[in-house]
């Protein structure tokens, strides 16, 4: 009897740890498991999707939200949210493409973006940080006013007549890549970098995980957060500029519903909305996976109220997921 006893004993901490093994395998690596099936069966279905035509056609495609989803994972790494950098795209598209017409300097419209970009973001890191204000409701504001100032510095009407070296920035190529891509894969290389190898980097997940031990152990919560809205201001700027070049027009509407798209692809990358968990690299995958899911529900011709749809539940599997391996973790 104690022999029997022994071996069911012994074989349960077994499958606990082979259960924790898989459970951190998943966490680490399902989210390249599932773009990689995704490829598969639409490089089945449609012989054109696996061309190198049309996977650098994606990689554009997704270049803005990605470029916006690298501060996004910023923000959300420290548990916070931004609701407005859609609408910091459309501010800093119309003020850069302001300034981008024929004779303009391509590079002071560009930095004008980026400052643009900059200044927003931190107005909601002063009011986050140091007004202790919710982030939800913070960029929730600043989303519907800068929206408004769109609207006003343009009169309601697109910015037109740019210049083709503005055009370049988005609509561009070097060695065949295009330009956005280009400005994708620095943008990721910088955010990786600073966010994994970097002091400031361990004080966003620091504070993520925790912040009040992390204002314990010393570290400037208040300039840690302010520093995040900054990044993720200033790319969704640089975002902007990049989407007006590309469609030559300043819309003070565009960027809407892009915060959604950013937030999509950070979670569905396996960053937490609790914080302290998550990557660039997974945020690119997620922004990935939703271009190439669109890209090929395109190619087999569904329409774009489809698309809506399977976004939405894809959006919704990938918190569900979330939730239940961080049960499984604990």
């Amino acid at each position: 009897m104690s022999g029997i006893s022994n071996g069911t004993g012994n074989g349960i901490p077994k499958k606990r740890e082979l259960k924790t093994t898989l459970v951190s395998i998943l966490k680490k690596y399902g989210i390249f498991l599932v773009l990689l099936v995704i490829i598969l069966i639409l490089s089945i279905v449609s012989p054109v999707f696996f061309s190198t035509r049309n996977l650098l056609n994606i990689l554009r495609q997704i270049s803005v939200i990605g470029i916006i989803a690298v501060g996004m994972t910023f923000v959300i790494v420290t548990a916070g949210i931004d609701l407005s950098v859609g609408s910091i795209v459309g501010i800093a598209g119309v003020v850069a493409t302001s300034i981008a017409h024929p004779g303009d300097s391509v590079a002071l419209a560009f930095l004008v973006g980026g400052v643009v970009g900059l200044a927003a973001g931190a107005i909601n890191g002063i009011i986050v940080a140091k007004g202790r204000v919710a982030p939800f409701i913070v960029t929730l504001g600043m989303m519907t006013i800068l929206r408004g100032l769109a609207l006003v510095y343009t009169n309601g009407r697109p910015v037109i007549n740019l210049s083709d070296g503005y055009g370049k920035i988005g609509g561009g190529y070097v060695l065949g890549i295009p330009n956005p891509v280009i400005v994708l894969i620095i943008i990721l290389a910088l955010g990786v970098f600073t966010l994994r190898f970097t002091k400031y980097g361990r004080h966003v997940y620091a504070i993520g995980g925790n912040e009040l031990a992390a204002k314990v152990s010393g570290i400037n919560t208040r300039a840690v957060i302010f520093g995040v809205y900054a990044i993720a201001g200033t790319l969704s700027g640089v975002a902007g500029v990049v989407i007006t070049s590309r469609v030559m027009t300043g819309s003070p509407v565009i960027g809407s519903g892009y915060e959604l798209d950013a937030i999509a692809a950070v979670v569905i990358g396996g960053t937490s909305l609790a914080g302290g968990v998550g990557s660039i690299l997974g945020s690119f995958v997620g922004a990935l996976i939703l271009g190439v899911i669109n890209n090929g529900l395109d190619l087999l011709n569904v329409s774009a109220y489809n698309q809506q749809i399977v976004k939405g539940a894809i959006i919704i599997f990938a918190v569900l997921l979330d939730r239940q391996l961080h049960k499984e973790s604990q």
